[in-house]
């Protein structure tokens, strides 16, 4: 690395620390945690999953989503004498460890199966919630606990009591936010309310008029961040590990989203599963470090890549200059009024809430908006590490919904071509030989499915011969297999005939693998070949065989009989050929 390389490093990573400390304070109060929770959280896991993670950008440490989550959770007591901090460093221990399991195990893709929707439906709520618990903050009034309904109605019951000052802090702060970003969008809007906060803070001396700072919650000790032990038994397992994969999963999917966008505008490859081991040692580097479950956080990513980082150097570099603020900074951050916080949340919630994403999702498919609501609402209604499950299932269903499909549409001859047909009776259609294209995933979750098709075509008792095109059938198994060879064990005992066309050599391997070779006879499989349609000719010309020696041949004016006859002839007539396959590739709708 050269030193251009490091000076671009060294001040994307200024940048990101400057970001780092009113976020880690702010997430931190999230969380339910004392406000160096917080800075921890952007110290130690920084350095330790910059180390090993794929991205050169992305930069790990708390974030308001999996906050939230933390925060709840700990509000629930899920285990009762445990305190907060020991709640935070045990769970953060389990993500870990699950983290670092996926990664080494190269479950990458997994996330590729939570849809956007979900994401989006989980975080718009998170975003609503963390907003909504900040009213307290903000006028100095308690709000109480329970669902969400039932601490509104306990915020609104003591709004006679709120603090005039308080609210004129938190107000101050969150229009002093707004206008920064509206005129001075350059300017680090974060640190502008944090810094002023503390200002007048150590000017009018808030603590002795009354006014909440953070270091009424705990003080920020100066010094490194401390070496916690987490001590999990048995017990504390059971009630964790529910909470301990639902942070598992949120922190993956918000992480890996963090990373792939910006490697959109990068160009940069990445490495999944290296990316969930560099995420789960930043979370074991929580555990032993006082911090709790930590994140891939997009605000400060997408800064440290428009500051020009150069490689994860300064992602570590941010880590070791948190080190740095702990060291030194300490009693300042104590002075950070809690109402100033609460305006800078009320903040962080509105951008939470992506208008044009949602906007999107309501005017796309059902689908997306059916998930996209369930875990809204899941959010506001169910504990949220329950949401985050039923956005999961809810993605999983939708999933196996389409891969289960299987299109089957009818082969007909049609002007001396063979095509596709969506027609229940198509033109064209040889009554005694009948063509299928199957196309889809035949795994065991569509073998109902093809077997319904193939029920509707066995019902046709004018039907002699089946031919099945299996060119885009994808994942046979077991299950599918069954329904083919009950098919052609059906059509054996009734004197019918049943073919199989364009097995691909991956095919013809899984039908070994599952015994479907030993089910059909040599004459009965029609693997692809390199001409095109030359295995479904073959497969064709057998079929018409079969029925002219079952003395049903079908009549010469038959289409399939014309167009067989027009194959024979070309192949006879070597200067057709060309014009064969001319109009062979003018097929549409079939894809070879």
């Amino acid at each position: 690395m050269g030193a251009p390389d490091l000076r671009a490093d060294l001040s994307a990573a200024v940048a990101v620390t400057m970001m780092s400390v009113p976020q880690g304070v702010a997430y931190a109060l999230i969380a339910g945690l004392p406000p160096a929770a917080g800075l921890y959280a952007a110290a130690v896991p920084a350095i330790l999953a910059s180390a090993v993670r794929s991205s050169s950008h992305v930069v790990t440490g708390p974030t308001n989503a999996v906050s939230l989550l933390v925060g709840v959770s700990i509000a629930a007591n899920v285990l009762e004498g445990t305190s907060p901090l020991q709640f935070a460093v045990e769970l953060a221990l389990l993500v870990g460890l699950l983290q670092l399991g996926a990664g080494l195990l190269r479950l990458g893709a997994v996330v590729d199966y939570i849809s956007r929707a979900v994401v989006l439906g989980y975080i718009s709520g998170a975003g609503l919630l963390i907003g909504f618990g900040q009213l307290g903050n903000l006028t100095g009034t308690a709000m109480g606990r329970g669902d969400p309904f039932t601490r509104f109605s306990t915020w609104v019951a003591g709004l006679h009591a709120a603090d005039v000052r308080t609210l004129a802090l938190g107000l101050f702060s969150l229009g002093l936010m707004v206008v920064v970003r509206h005129v001075r969008p350059n300017w680090p809007e974060a640190i502008i309310v944090l810094a002023s906060g503390i200002a007048l803070s150590w000017l009018f001396d808030f603590q002795g008029m009354g006014i909440a700072v953070a270091g009424d919650l705990a003080p920020v000790p100066a010094g490194l961040p401390p070496l916690t032990m987490p001590l999990l038994d048995w017990s504390h397992l059971v009630k964790l590990m529910p909470v301990a994969v639902a942070a598992t999963v949120l922190s993956l999917v918000e992480s890996s989203a963090v990373a792939r966008s910006i490697s959109r505008d990068s160009g940069e490859r990445l490495d999944m599963n290296r990316e969930f081991v560099g995420l789960g040692l930043g979370n074991l580097g929580a555990a032993f470090t006082g911090a709790y479950p930590v994140s891939g956080s997009l605000s400060r990513s997408v800064l440290n890549f428009r500051s020009g980082a150069a490689s994860r150097l300064s992602g570590m570099i941010s880590g070791v200059l948190m080190i740095l603020v702990l060291l030194l900074l300490g009693p300042l951050v104590d002075l950070t009024p809690i109402a100033s916080l609460a305006g800078l949340l009320l903040v962080v919630a509105w951008d939470l809430v992506d208008k044009p994403a949602i906007r999107a999702v309501m005017t796309s498919l059902w689908a997306d908006r059916l998930a996209f609501l369930a875990t809204l609402v899941g959010a506001w209604t169910l504990p949220l590490d329950t949401a985050i499950y039923l956005g999961v299932g809810i993605s999983v269903a939708l999933f196996l919904r389409k891969v289960r499909h299987v299109r089957v549409t009818e082969l007909v001859v049609w002007r001396r071509r063979i095509r596709e047909s969506e027609d229940v009776d198509p033109p064209g259609r040889c009554r005694k030989v009948r063509a299928l294209h199957i196309e889809g995933n035949l795994f065991f979750g569509a073998a109902n499915e093809l077997g319904e098709a193939l029920d509707e075509v066995l019902a046709d008792r004018e039907m002699e011969v089946l031919v099945l095109r299996l060119k885009r059938a994808r994942g046979l198994d077991y299950t599918t297999a069954a329904v083919l060879k009950e098919t052609r064990q059906r059509m054996r005992a009734s004197g019918r005939h049943l073919l199989l066309v364009g097995m691909t050599p991956e095919t013809m391997a899984l039908f070994e693998e599952v015994g479907l070779m030993a089910s059909f006879g040599t004459q009965e499989l029609y693997p692809t070949q390199t001409q095109w349609f030359r295995a479904m000719n073959r497969a064709l010309q057998h079929a018409m065989d079969l029925v002219e020696e079952a003395e049903e041949g079908c009549h010469e004016d038959c289409p399939l009989v014309t167009y067989l006859a027009e194959k024979r002839a070309q192949r006879r007539d070597p200067e057709r050929v060309g014009e064969h396959r001319m109009v062979t590739q003018e097929v549409a709708g079939l894809h070879n």
